[in-house]
């Protein structure tokens, strides 16, 4: 028995120094001295020589003189990969592509041609008609009850909007009670569908959307105002607009600039998608380096054509591009924008 013993733990002492020593310690050895840039990491740096970030994951861009990366379940956390997992029936899914659209979106011929759909959403809105029938806000949130709730859980100061509306709305508060008496303490939330539909024949063609003013000391304060223009608008009601107006020819989007990857972080977009931000990247390089705006495309058309690849050396796939790493060339290109 001891014999067996014995075995069993050298047996346990060989595979531990060979699994948990040997084996790790040569794959390091190999990475570190063959693949040295893969095996930290692929971590690209700035032009000042810091880190910025990996080419493996995305990370979010909002300035428009930047290529910006596929929208993102995980917000761009790679503690915390995940998709949307919506099913294409799910609305939310139909609501996020079309909040995507809605600024983007340009018609494809007419008098129009090439020119950008949110004015005349914003037109649309303003005239408070949809189906034929008034108060358009209100038909939103009657019929999107989770997307009224989200705009309330969404950001602090649209709860406290309206829990201040309830406040001042004691009537619409108690009628919500008395058709809901499982909720006797509703709170901002439960009150969104009551609020909107309230807010809507308050303030007819208009939406509770966030202005930026200045305060009694001079600096800036956010409050919620009703407006009848702006981001909200363009991206909100762009899907009911487009339903009301569904014989318009639109130019189509790259599928990658308005779906998630399965992961939430792909840090590549296609090639397509590049070229279709184009329109917004080169312009703003123009104008800050107070450059010809046509040749300012032609030299970031170059940059892309140069980091441009295809999977297994071009064997497969379409070409695509790494956001971060044609953004650092830019910067390197042009420089700093101010």
């Amino acid at each position: 028995m001891l014999k067996n013993i014995s075995k069993s733990l050298w047996l346990l002492f060989f595979t531990v120094v060979i699994c948990c020593g040997i084996y790790p310690f040569v794959l390091w050895a190999i990475g570190q001295t063959f693949f040295p840039f893969q095996a930290n990491g692929s971590l690209l740096k700035g032009p000042d020589g810091s880190v910025v970030g990996s080419q493996l994951i995305a990370q979010p861009f909002t300035k428009d003189e930047y290529f910006q990366p596929r929208p993102s379940a995980a917000s761009y956390d790679g503690s915390a990969s995940a998709s949307s997992a919506l099913a294409a029936s799910n609305y939310a899914l139909r609501d996020r592509v079309a909040r995507t659209l809605g600024p983007l979106a340009t018609y494809r011929s007419g008098s129009n041609a090439g020119k950008p759909v949110a004015p005349d959403v914003e037109t649309w809105f303003q005239k408070d008609m949809y189906q034929g029938n008034p108060h358009l806000v209100a038909q939103w949130a009657d019929a999107h009850n989770s997307l009224a709730q989200g705009w309330v859980t969404g950001d602090p100061t649209h709860g406290a909007y309206v829990d201040d509306w309830a406040k001042s709305h004691a009537s619409g508060v108690s009628d919500f009670i008395k058709a809901n008496p499982s909720i006797p303490q509703p709170k901002a939330p439960d009150l969104a569908v009551v609020f909107f539909e309230t807010f809507s024949k308050e303030n007819p063609g208009k939406f509770p959307s966030a202005v930026t003013g200045k305060g009694p000391d001079g600096k800036p304060v956010v409050t919620i105002q009703p407006v009848n223009s702006g981001s909200d608008i363009q991206t909100i009601f762009f899907d009911m607009w487009r339903q009301d107006h569904p014989d318009l020819d639109l130019n189509d989007v790259p599928g990658d600039l308005v779906t998630t990857s399965a992961s939430g972080l792909d840090p590549h977009i296609s090639l397509q998608n590049a070229e279709f931000q184009l329109d917004r990247v080169a312009p703003k390089w123009a104008a800050d380096l107070k450059r010809d705006p046509a040749a300012v495309r032609t030299e970031i058309e170059q940059i892309l054509q140069e980091n441009a690849s295809a999977p297994w050396g071009g064997l497969i796939g379409e070409k695509l591009i790494n956001v971060l790493q044609v953004n650092l060339e830019l910067r390197k290109h042009f420089g700093v924008i101010s």
